[in-house]
């Protein structure tokens, strides 16, 4: 590799042995020109080095119509890094600054090679600006985190209620179903998931909420209802027969048994004509128990 003097008393390169050959066919060297090998300190005459001696003769055998062209730079090449380093930045707005990262890295490393590139690559207006446009994007990553994460959890909880609000639902079709294949009467309390479990078929999902990891069953049957037919509700839309609480399978009971699963302190109840309700855990004792 060489570095060489231009007529324009401007330093070029480093440029390879091919290149300074090239520019001496153009005319755009020649034996006065002043050349720098690699490794070397001083500065000498292109006639010094050997290995442009035949390139060299061969100028000096071709007519000289034309003076020494001047040295002009080559156009620098835009730095792809530095471009991919923006756009990656500006992407953060969409992806919660995740692309960011990876642009303020980029970034960086392409103003470096930039300006260790002597003029041979271009863009750090653009690595700038990537580098700042990325580094103010996760700046805010704790910001926006902080915003989505509370609409995440609500998001969260409001799943979960749908989902408890459908095992309920399906559990009082499970015995309605039981009822009418035994003569309109209801399950017994101590035995009624099992009573029901074909009913749902067999799926141990239906009796569990989500917001319980581990438990075997979250709901429970309403204990005022043994021993009795469907007949004997004078008003199934109001009273309860299915609702959550905390204590295995078959469990059975009343508003005191009731476990308050999901934020805000609601319980899913399900009643005897087959509706769901979210109710406050204060309204439970004003429900309707008795048949």
């Amino acid at each position: 590799m060489y570095k060489v003097i231009g007529s324009d008393q401007q330093e070029y390169g480093p440029i390879s042995t091919e290149e300074v050959t090239s520019w001496i066919n153009q005319r755009r060297l020649n034996g006065q020109s002043h050349v720098q090998g690699e490794g070397d300190t001083t500065w000498r005459t292109l006639s010094e080095f050997p290995e442009f001696a035949e390139a060299l003769a061969a100028q000096a055998e071709t007519p000289s119509g034309r003076p020494l062209a001047a040295l002009a730079p080559a156009k620098p090449k835009t730095s792809g890094m530095a471009i991919a380093s923006l756009v990656l930045g500006v992407l953060g707005v969409l992806t919660c600054g995740i692309t960011s990262l990876v642009g303020l890295v980029l970034g960086v490393v392409a103003l470096v090679r930039i300006n260790k590139s002597q003029g041979r690559l271009s863009g750090s207006g653009l690595a700038i600006g990537g580098i700042c446009a990325s580094g103010v994007l996760v700046l805010m990553i704790p910001i926006m985190a902080a915003m989505l994460l509370p609409a995440l959890a609500k998001a969260k909880a409001k799943a979960q209620s749908i989902h408890c609000m459908n095992n309920v639902k399906q559990l009082n079709l499970a015995i309605m179903m039981y009822a009418n294949d035994n003569n309109e009467q209801l399950p017994p309390p101590g035995q009624w998931c099992d009573a029901i479990r074909r009913y749902t078929g067999g799926s141990q999902a239906t009796f569990h909420c989500a917001t319980q990891p581990g438990q075997d069953c979250t709901y429970a049957f309403n204990g005022k209802l043994e021993e009795k037919k469907t007949s004997d509700l004078t008003a199934p839309g109001q009273t309860v027969m299915v609702f959550e609480s905390n204590g295995g399978p078959n469990r059975a009971g009343g508003p005191e048994i009731a476990a308050r699963n999901h934020s805000g302190g609601f319980v899913c109840v399900g009643f005897a004509d087959g509706h769901v309700e979210i109710v406050l855990a204060k309204r439970l004792a004003s429900l309707q128990w008795e048949p």
